[in-house]
């Protein structure tokens, strides 16, 4: 019930003061994080929780899939003030296995408005169909496909008018690849950092 949600509300404020007195004073002030977390919609996969941050510490994004595309105006927005207001260090585009999503565009189902969305996967998937059809167990191939997904959202971010207005500066900020395990709850680095304008090809440079 909607009532035990601000009953539980009020029993975390209360914690959270008892524990750091003055707490969100400090958080009603200002917000300084470090990193901004690009994820999944997915409710099993709680941004702040799975890397132990505290409010104020992680500035977040999430959507189906864990896309970028330069077309959605709500992920460029998140990541204009990240990088060009906040000035956080790190942007991590987190996916994780089994996504629903990535499922899904794997298949040919009519499933209406988020085929539109789901379009830019099945662009992904048909780049590495070659990697895909190798995997003859399904859960395996969804599996691959999500890291391949990480991989192709920390290029689009890459691409990115603010990540590369910030390189040009010479500001220090890095985009990193992740994908979380629902089942164990351990996140998998899948190596993939990039800091600088050779993380990808010329023709998107920005000058």
């Amino acid at each position: 019930m909607l009532s035990d949600l601000l009953a539980n509300n009020k029993a975390w404020a209360k914690k959270m003061e008892e524990r750091r007195p003055g707490f969100f004073k400090e958080l009603a002030a200002q917000q300084k994080p470090d990193y901004l977390w690009i994820g999944c919609s997915d409710s099993r996969v709680p941004a702040n929780e799975i890397v132990g941050l505290m409010p104020g510490e992680l500035f977040v994004h999430r959507n189906i899939a864990n896309m970028v595309l330069h077309t959605d105006l709500n992920c460029l927005s998140v990541l204009h003030y990240a990088v060009d207001v906040l000035k956080v260090k790190h942007i991590i585009v987190c996916g994780h296995y089994g996504c629903g999503g990535v499922r899904a565009s794997l298949g040919h189902q009519d499933l209406g408005l988020i085929d539109n969305w789901l379009r830019h996967l099945k662009d992904i998937g048909y780049a590495n169909r070659d990697i895909l059809s190798a995997e003859t167990d399904e859960d395996r191939r969804v599996d691959r496909f999500c890291e391949l997904n990480v991989m192709a959202q920390v290029s689009n971010v890459c691409k990115t008018k603010p990540v590369q207005r910030a390189w040009k500066a010479g500001r220090e900020l890095t985009i990193h690849g992740w994908i979380y395990s629902i089942e164990d709850g351990v996140i998998k680095d899948l190596k993939v950092d990039a800091d600088d304008f050779n993380s990808m090809p010329e023709l998107y440079w920005v000058e």
